[in-house]
């Protein structure tokens, strides 16, 4: 099975990353309507996991590819171990405030609420829960995780924080 996935990132990296993006953010919707809210079935928001679905393969999967193959390129320091401080210091001071905002921002939209009110009552407490687990998990990402895999590896880890990002867009 990794051997197709690899194959797979080789030939379309993007869509490939893309794809599982949008399966595990709908995956992270849907555990959190059933595991944790426990709507059941019944009452289960297929529009909010289609949202989530669609931010995560439209907007994610092509973004993070995009942003991990820029790490790898651009922060390249002579020691091994300050290239990967800075690049856990990179993606946790740029990228993951701007795409929470963006997440934010992209779920009122699709959702017609207010982008500003979504931004002011979720970014704080959405940063803060980021900056307790995302550090470790990059810096794991980029010291032992070869390029092609960083994605899936968020992705994967991100089962559990998609639940947490749907709850909160949710609130």
């Amino acid at each position: 099975m990794l051997r197709w996935y690899q194959a797979k990132l080789a030939k379309k990296p993007i869509l490939t990353a893309s794809a599982t993006s949008a399966v595990l953010f709908g995956a992270g919707d849907a555990l959190a309507q059933q595991a944790v809210e426990r709507r059941g079935l019944e009452k289960h928001d297929l529009a909010r996991t289609g949202r989530m679905a669609f931010y995560g393969g439209a907007v994610f999967g092509p973004l993070a590819t995009k942003w991990f193959g820029f790490l790898q390129r651009r922060i390249v320091l002579e020691n091994p171990k300050a290239t990967i401080v800075a690049r856990v210091a990179a993606d946790q001071l740029f990228f993951a405030p701007i795409h929470l905002s963006f997440f934010l921002s992209a779920m009122a939209v699709m959702e017609g609420s207010d982008p500003v009110q979504k931004w002011k009552n979720s970014f704080g407490p959405g940063y803060k829960a980021n900056l307790a687990i995302w550090p470790l998990v990059q810096g794991v990402n980029f010291a032992f995780v070869p390029l092609e895999f960083r994605v899936l590896v968020v992705n994967v880890v991100s089962l559990g924080w998609n639940c947490f990002l749907s709850l909160i867009n949710s609130k």
